[in-house]
């Protein structure tokens, strides 16, 4: 006979019966501590907090052996009377709350009146303060029972915290190398120092001081902290709304990262991980960056504290809003308003990439025609873009086969946008082609001169020539632009087919021949299922049998791609996603997908007119200096940056 199964835990083992009693104080302490105080970056955050709610202007932080030997801070704030030393070690004894209505509208970082008792519990603790009265300074060693003896000090309060977890080893043991717990608590002040640019911070680590912000503006400190590759691809954000207000810098996406480590919000002051904020941003971002990249940013959203629950974790680093969605789509139409400004017109980015020197002409003004066509834009509103790519022809190859790669066409780009036809100009989209093999080659008779540029209407200038198949260059008044054209053709494909979508306005080219191919199940039951969907993306795709579909339509915009691998891309899409999914939240990454594969491919020989077509679409194009995927689709080189390459003036 078999024996019965053993129980999973032993009798001897068994937790014995004890009656209900209640815990002693310094056991209640740990406990807390547990909680609040879970490796050093929290102690110092803690303090740094009770530093900046005492009124602090200035704040030094130092540490040993990555805050486990020692973490010091010393501040010049209100400082604590000596008489209520003691108080500030008990558990939950504060001066920032006294009731409910208190705590349902906490304007401080600090609230709970437990953060010095816990870590008094764990820690060797000294608190030395004077106020702006006192004739000297006061200190209390240990917890709220020590002594309170006179010391010396200037205003504020330093508290010195040493050996952590000394009475508590197993927590100790769970604590990291010393370099890696440096790297939090320096994070963590990298934190507090961004949201206060009013207060100046010190912080020094084993004996060297490793940073220092002095009091400035929050655009120079927010580059002192997120570096210079955020500072030279940021733009600022200031919007409102009834009770809320967003303001800092969002990154261009070309300053994306492979972590989420560049990424600061902060709710009334207080540096937060909220996923609903956080949410709001990355959706914002989805015109921009897709794939695997995070987006940088550093935001401060100021509401009223009655509307936001600051008292949902131990930690303080999660909030709950009362009107959770009103709050989304503020934070996600702010930040996408602030992302559609990356254009040529609007962003004005010329004059920041062209450089400073004597040589530097001014840049071009913006015209402000954000919110339409641009001029020429305007008169040719009856031509798509697509249809401007036509097969064109030849364009004259500069040096034959020299290997150099470069195609050019010396047509006077001026006249070409001249709408006066008087003026002897070609119209736009005509044939450039050369008449003949030394037709406008530089220095022949036949040679025209080029027109001036226009002021101000088109900062992307007018193009010279194509290089490799894959680059439009073109000259402004700043310089050379360089321009990559599938990049920035993908973006116009992808804005077009944004605001037909959003306008139910897609329209169906039908196929003259359907394009029929072969199907598994899965794909023709897609179909059959989700009729109404792949017709509000603009497809007509029929069953033509069991193992057979045919397409017979196609947006309008993307009659010129593959109509077979747009159909396979668009049904996978809404089988893993489901119809209304793809139309609601997968919307735009299956857009993109479209106009990737429909823009303009590498090798395309273009002829001047195409070129300059591509770059007054782009003009007029919300987000069209990134490509779906957050590349960059242009660049401006400045004189002074040519000069410099090829020693001028030197």
């Amino acid at each position: 006979m078999n024996a019965p199964h053993a129980s999973p835990v032993s009798d001897s083992a068994a937790t014995p019966h004890r009656p209900i009693q209640a815990l002693p104080d310094q056991l209640i302490s740990q406990i807390a501590a547990g909680e609040v105080i879970e490796r050093p970056s929290a102690v110092v955050k803690e303090l740094l907090e009770n530093a900046l709610d005492a009124g602090s202007t200035q704040i030094t932080v130092r540490l040993e052996q990555g805050g486990v030997k020692r973490i010091a801070i010393t501040d010049n704030g209100r400082g604590i009377p000596p008489e209520q030393l003691p108080l500030a070690l008990a558990r939950h004894a504060t001066s920032k709350i006294a009731s409910l209505t208190d705590l349902e509208n906490v304007s401080t970082l600090g609230f709970r009146g437990e953060a010095l008792a816990s870590i008094a519990s764990v820690a060797q603790l000294t608190v030395t303060s004077r106020t702006a009265d006192a004739p000297h300074a006061w200190e209390i060693t240990g917890s709220q029972f020590g002594t309170v003896a006179p010391a010396s000090g200037a205003q504020g309060t330093t508290i010195d915290v040493q050996d952590l977890y000394f009475n508590t080893p197993a927590r100790r043991k769970f604590l990291k190398s010393e370099q890696t717990e440096y790297g939090h608590c320096a994070e963590v002040v990298r934190r507090i120092a961004l949201a206060r640019p009013d207060v100046s911070f010190s912080l020094s680590h084993n004996g060297k001081t490793v940073d220092h912000w002095n009091v400035g503006e929050f655009a120079k400190r927010s580059a002192h902290i997120l570096g210079d590759e955020f500072a030279n691809a940021r733009l600022p954000l200031d919007e409102s709304a009834g009770p809320l207000r967003l303001h800092g810098f969002v990154g261009l996406p070309t300053a994306s990262k492979a972590r989420a480590d560049g990424q600061y919000f902060y709710v009334n002051g207080r540096f937060v991980r909220d996923k609903l904020l956080t949410h709001a941003v990355r959706a914002a971002y989805q015109d921009v960056l897709h794939g695997d990249r995070y987006p940088a940013y550093a935001l401060s959203l100021m509401l009223d504290p009655a509307l936001v629950d600051v008292n949902v974790h131990p930690s303080k680093i999660e909030v709950r809003f009362r009107d959770s969605r009103a709050v989304h789509q503020f934070v996600f139409h702010a930040v996408s308003r602030a992302l559609a400004q990356t254009s040529a017109v609007s962003f004005g980015n010329l004059p920041q990439q062209a450089g400073e020197g004597d040589n530097q002409p001014p840049a071009p003004a913006a015209t402000g025609n954000t919110g339409g066509p641009l001029p020429w834009i305007r008169e040719q509103q009856q031509q798509t873009f697509s249809a401007q790519f036509a097969e064109p022809p030849r364009p004259y190859s500069f040096g034959g086969n020299s290997g150099f790669g470069v195609r050019q066409n010396t047509e006077a780009y001026g006249s070409m946008f001249r709408s006066d036809s008087a003026a002897g100009g070609s119209t736009p989209g005509a044939s450039s082609t050369p008449s003949g093999p030394a037709a406008g080659y530089p220095g022949s008779a036949a040679a025209p001169t080029p027109a001036p540029l226009p002021e101000g209407d088109f900062p992307l200038g007018f193009a010279l020539a194509q290089l490799h198949g894959i680059y439009v260059l073109a000259q402004n008044q700043a310089g050379l632009v360089v321009v990559d054209m599938h990049a920035a053709h993908e973006r116009i494909l992808y804005e077009q087919l944004k605001t037909a979508l959003d306008g139910n306005e897609i329209f169906l080219q039908p196929l003259l021949i359907p394009v029929t191919f072969y199907a598994d199940p899965v794909e023709v039951g897609t179909v059959e299922e989700h009729q109404e969907t792949l017709s509000a993306l603009g497809f007509d795709i029929a069953v033509m049998s069991p193992t057979t579909l045919a397409v017979r339509a196609v947006p309008a915009l993307l009659k010129n791609a593959d109509a077979q691998t747009l159909a396979r891309d668009v049904l996978r899409d809404v089988r893993e996603y489901g119809g209304s999914r793809v139309l609601l939240e997968r919307r735009n990454e299956l857009l993109g997908t479209l106009a990737c594969h429909t823009a303009v491919r590498a090798n395309r020989s273009l002829t001047l007119p195409e070129m300059n077509a591509l770059l007054r679409q782009m003009e007029a194009t919300e987000r069209s200096d990134q490509c779906n995927h957050g590349r960059p689709t242009w660049t401006q080189m400045g004189l002074s940056d040519l000069d410099k390459l090829f020693l001028r003036g030197q």
